[in-house]
């Protein structure tokens, strides 16, 4: 390994370090190890923008503007209220229907546009229960990602699998969605076993929880009805919009003929789109929703882009995956290292240049074995492996940096406690699946 190779790796650990040691907002330790890592031209300043990956951070950015605007209309206090009514007042029932939706949302939509949308509504259910709402947060972003791995649209590292190796939609509903639907069953019941003690109510703490509910009306919560319209109106044309993104062009020429019919948007450009709308058509003050922009999620975002972009440069993600892959010998081993390795190091690095660093590695191998199970076994891990740290996925960062905001800390330690024993478990699950399916 060169000199320049080694100054990224120290760059790495140190800036992990930082995060883990929690003495320095995460944010800020992003954004010193990218400064290092420009400064001594490890990642040139004309190929920085290669490695930002901008789609992610206009994605957080149209949301949340989107969230912040539809929050003053009392929309998810409503949804909120009508859903801790649904689940009796019951803190366990409340974490399963909040975990099950989640998944599913997070299944045809971007996960991070999911937690975006339902931690606004958990955090207002757990303060008026006056519920310890952390164990809630927490499988949310577990049950987002477990959600996002089951269709070719949910997490990022499905859409570049899919595009390189030119898998459809129903394939990865034939092979992921079942162990998702698996994983999802395992993790309610991991939940129930680490948080079930806790949330447990006595009977007559129960009544008064539903009589609380009972004593909201959620019609009342609804404190601007036009901004609530207006809202529920261009969120539900952005999730349709999200549906079609890629097949845009194909609908508009129907009733434009000058319209390209290859056109597509980008999900980043969908969240734009819908965020402009709405401030437009709201009227609402744009300095006062941008004031509650998670702006210290999307600077830790864009630093952390540079620094994992400084040990691609330096060739290290592809030489540690180089290294992995030339030692496989049958199909099953060499499905066996591809998901362990994607799911690890999904847990420390960002998964998309992981995915980016394997795809082609995979494609070689296609010369000495089949390489279709590899292509699931690499979407099982990359996708999964996020649960593993506070940092591993997208979801994971702005559902800690949105629970922050509102006074609640989950430290990078105590999110690994859980964290691993998730991925660990749902991970081997996966892979059994997998092997079943396609070695034994």
């Amino acid at each position: 390994m060169d000199t320049v190779a080694l100054i990224a790796v120290a760059v790495f650990l140190f800036t992990y370090a930082l995060i883990i040691d929690e003495r320095i907002h995460r944010a800020v330790a992003a954004m010193l190890g990218a400064a290092i890592v420009v400064f001594v031209g490890i990642v040139p300043w004309e190929a920085l923008l290669e490695h930002v990956d901008f789609g992610t951070i206009f994605l957080l950015l149209g949301m949340m503007i989107i969230v912040n605007t539809a929050r003053g209309s009392g929309l998810f206090e409503y949804i909120a209220i009508r859903t801790a009514k649904l689940a009796g007042g019951s803190p366990i029932r409340i974490l399963i229907l909040f975990a099950v939706v989640t998944a599913i949302v997070s299944a045809f939509l971007d996960n991070v546009t999911t937690v975006l949308l339902l931690t606004p509504m958990l955090l207002y259910v757990a303060r008026v229960m006056n519920l310890n709402p952390i164990p809630f947060l927490v499988t949310e972003i577990f049950a987002s990602n477990i959600g996002g791995a089951a269709t070719l649209i949910g997490d990022p590292p499905n859409i570049m699998i899919a595009s390189s190796a030119g898998l459809t939609f129903n394939e990865f509903l034939i092979h992921l969605a079942p162990i998702m639907v698996v994983d999802m069953a395992i993790l309610i019941g991991l939940m129930y076993l680490i948080y079930g003690r806790s949330m447990k109510v006595s009977a007559d703490e129960r009544q008064e929880m539903v009589r609380t509910l009972n004593g909201l009306d959620e019609r009342a919560a609804v404190v601007d009805r036009s901004l609530f319209n207006k809202s529920v109106a261009v969120i539900v044309f952005v999730v349709l919009l999200f549906f079609v993104h890629d097949r845009i062009g194909e609908i508009l020429h129907i009733v434009l003929p000058f319209v390209d019919p290859a056109m597509g948007l980008e999900p980043a450009e969908v969240a734009l789109i819908g965020a402009a709308i709405l401030l437009f058509w709201s009227r609402q003050s744009p300095e006062e929703i941008f004031e509650k922009i998670e702006w210290p999620a999307l600077f830790f975002f864009g630093g952390l882009f540079v620094i994992v972009g400084a040990l691609v440069e330096t060739g290290i993600i592809s030489s540690i995956a180089r290294v992995m892959i030339e030692n496989m010998g049958s199909t099953g081993e060499a499905m066996f290292i591809v998901t362990w390795f994607a799911a690890i190091a999904s847990a420390i690095v960002d998964n998309i240049p992981l995915t980016a660093a394997m795809i082609p590695l995979i494609h070689d191998l296609g010369a000495t074995m089949d390489v279709y199970p590899l292509w699931w076994a690499l979407a099982l891990g990359a996708c999964l492996g996020g649960n593993g740290t506070a940092i591993g996925a997208s979801a994971n960062v702005v559902v800690i940096g949105i629970a922050e905001r509102e006074g609640f800390g989950i430290t990078f330690v105590d999110f690994l406690k859980v964290g691993m024993l998730v991925l660990f478990v749902t991970v081997g699950v996966g892979f059994g699946m997998l092997w079943l399916k396609f070695v034994m």
